[in-house]
């Protein structure tokens, strides 16, 4: 899962003050003295939302009356750090510079961070539509997880072949070390546990697709220390998941909370020199010019890193697709509950099923658990509050409660949403063109928390010159087609996910729920048969690679 994605400019809300903790956001100032106005139309033309005020006369995120859960707001993960950052200045106007990135979320963060590592000389801007970590790096599951970010079959067509695709593996696994290495060297407390992945099938087709991945990656040439297999009482050593009857072990996989990394990367990177302009939304990228509403950066090297947010752009509609992630997070739990259910090991987790969750154990012992709810809104739109549905809501939980019995009755305290960038082949790419100064970074599908990392390092040494392992990986350079055009997309989306809930249906344990297009329950044979089958048709449909 894992969301992961920036904003580039647009309707995203931009607040003018708001209290965090004591501190009050001011408005920033222009080259005059004044305060520069905040621009009144977004790159698409619509109007910029601006959040509710709050008694005090501040910016407060908008929480739903009732008994229910916070609701969006963002996230919980930047509620639970005392609420938004404070902001910083917009772009003051016209300006200079020899990098300048577009997204301050984490590939544009850790992009800036290595350029000023390699090149303390270079002067490197940050432009920001909102404020750094608002999109998908403030809100995801906190997964640091080196799962492949496509194809390895895809991966091992190009130049270098299966090494190629091998050496990608090996650098995605090394990353969680480096990311631990710089929130150890700049004191970035993210909350970050080394604890390893699980994933656990709770029906026998999802123990059988577990089987298939583990012979799979055996094939591949990968050895225990990459991926194992668990048996229900091995797992239940780590962690006991009702109805649980296998699960995978993947040790290269951390846990952290990602507003907290996400904040403290940004102010890494600015005590290395980085110049980082919030509320500023860039309107186009061209060669070796951003736009802003503010006015033109020009820069010998302009890099875009806005992940879900790309369909936002002039010409870049059908890059990304942006899927919709939601969560929910419960009150922390109870020591009685923790000894019923383990998970000392802080360990990130996930099950099989078709329409997967992912989850953490919090810091604070509370369960954090995502699923896809609404996958996609029509014409590539995004909910930039993070606002997620009753249904969804309601659902998470539910599957919490089945998941973990003695959570069952846990007070859910946030839930809120944000999209992730997916490209048509499901591949992550690294892009440079020194011809023309412009390059991109994204397409994680959902593991860009750790993704991130690698491409930044990536572009520096692309965007420096410097020939280097990073640089020959085979997704530098690769180049995925566009997704359809509407109502394709969005017909596409929600008949991809109707058929993987079906199939979910159908492979749990029989009950008299009737599923849509099925006369009552069928036999065990028929209904697994079935199942297999939708889910098959749903693979062909988004082309998830497997």
């Amino acid at each position: 899962m894992p969301m992961q994605s920036t904003s580039p400019g647009g309707d995203s809300p931009v607040p003018a003050r708001a209290t965090t903790g004591g501190t009050t956001r001011q408005p920033p100032r222009s080259a005059t003295g004044g305060t520069t106005p905040q621009p009144p139309r977004s790159a698409t033309g619509g109007t910029t939302p601006q959040p509710p005020r709050s008694a005090t006369g501040g910016t407060t995120p908008h929480a739903p009356a009732g008994d229910g859960p916070r609701n969006g707001e963002v996230s919980w993960w930047w509620r639970a750090l005392g609420g938004f950052p404070v902001r910083r200045s917009s772009l003051p106007g016209p300006e200079e510079a020899d990098v300048c990135i577009v997204g301050a979320g984490y590939t544009g963060l850790w992009t800036a961070y290595y350029l000023k590592e390699a090149r303390p000389d270079l002067r490197v801007v940050v432009l920001e539509a909102a404020f750094a970590g608002f999109g998908a790096s403030g809100r995801n599951g906190g997964w640091v997880t080196a799962e492949s970010i496509g194809s390895r079959e895809r991966y091992a067509r190009g130049p270098r072949g299966l090494a190629g695709a091998r050496d990608l593996d090996a650098a995605l696994r090394s990353t969680v070390d480096e990311i631990e290495r710089i929130c150890v060297a700049e004191s970035i407390d993210c909350d970050f546990v080394k604890g390893g992945r699980l994933s656990v099938a709770t029906t026998t087709a999802q123990l059988a697709r577990q089987r298939a991945t583990l012979e799979a990656s055996r094939a591949w040439g990968d050895g225990e220390d990459v991926l194992t297999f668990l048996s229900a009482p091995e797992l239940a050593a780590r962690i006991r998941v009702a109805g649980a009857l296998g699960g995978l072990f993947a040790p290269h996989s951390a846990r952290i909370q990602p507003a907290s990394l996400v904040a403290g990367l940004a102010a890494a990177a600015e005590r290395r020199g980085v110049i980082i302009y919030e509320a500023t939304p860039v309107t186009a990228i061209e060669p070796h010019v951003a736009r802003t509403v503010f006015g033109d950066v020009r820069a010998r090297t302009v890099l875009r890193c806005t992940e879900g947010f790309t369909a936002r752009l002039p010409g870049l509609h059908r890059a990304l697709l942006p899927m919709n992630s939601s969560m929910v997070v419960t009150e922390p739990l109870d020591d009685v509950t923790w000894r019923e259910i383990g998970w000392t090991g802080m360990e990130t987790l996930s099950d099989e099923a078709h329409a997967y969750i992912y989850a953490q154990r919090t810091a604070d012992n509370r369960i954090a658990i995502g699923g896809r709810g609404v996958p996609y809104r029509f014409g590539s739109a995004v909910d930039d509050r993070g606002e997620t549905s009753q249904e969804t809501v309601g659902a998470l939980q539910a599957i919490l409660g089945r998941l973990f019995p003695a959570a069952s009755g846990a007070r859910l305290d946030h839930a809120w949403s944000g999209v992730l960038g997916v490209p048509r082949d499901w591949c992550a790419a690294v892009n440079y063109d020194p011809a023309t100064g412009t390059g991109s970074a994204g397409g994680y599908s959902g593991h860009g928390v750790l993704a991130a990392n690698l491409a930044g390092r990536t572009l520096t040494d692309l965007v420096t010159g410097q020939h280097s392992e990073l640089t020959t990986l085979p997704w530098v350079g690769h180049r995925s087609r566009t997704w359809e055009p509407e109502p394709a997309r969005w017909a596409g989306v929600h008949g991809l996910y109707v058929l993987y809930r079906t199939a979910d249906r159908l492979e749990a344990p029989a009950d008299p729920a009737s599923v849509p297009g099925v006369a009552g329950p069928a036999p065990k044979p028929a209904r697994a048969a079935l199942a297999a089958a939708l889910g098959r048709v749903g693979d062909l449909i988004s082309g998830i690679p497997h």
